[in-house]
This record gives structure tokens, sequence and C-alpha cells, in this order.
């Protein structure tokens, strides 16, 4: 997938905990961790708002595009 997730690294820079996270964003720990892990196909805008705020952060701090070919599961 040519989109990468750097949540967990923007987590560890700001010390909080994927919990913390979760509780002001309004979404399950477990929703949480498909973003992180990028097993996600889309994010709402209000959601990745949530999170920017919280971790006062750019979108561009937790994603970030990598050219590469697409393989049938980006399509």
């Amino acid at each position: 997938m040519p989109i990468l997730v750097h949540l967990d690294v923007m987590l560890a820079r700001r010390k909080v905990t994927s919990r913390e996270l979760a509780l002001h964003v309004g979404i399950t720990e477990q929703n949480l961790s498909l973003l992180k892990s990028g097993k996600v196909r889309g994010v709402r805008f209000s959601t990745l708002e949530r999170i920017c705020d919280y971790l006062q952060c750019q979108p561009a701090d937790l994603l970030e595009y990598v050219p590469g070919p697409l393989t049938s599961e980006d399509t």
C-alpha cells in the first residue's frame, strides 16, 4: 500500500497511549489499532481532525504517500 501510517511514532513522541487517544477521539482501541497498522481503507476527516488536535500535529505527520505499484487490495 502506498500510504504509510506513522501514528505509532507520533504517539511515542507525545508520550500518549493508544487508550488515551482512543478515549479522546471517540473510537475503540481496536479501531485505533487497525488505523495504526494501516489495515483500514479510509479514515474520516473528523476522526483525523480529532487525532491531530489531541497530538498537536498535522495530517502529514501521520500519513505518508510512497509511490509504488498498486496491489489488488488498493483498487
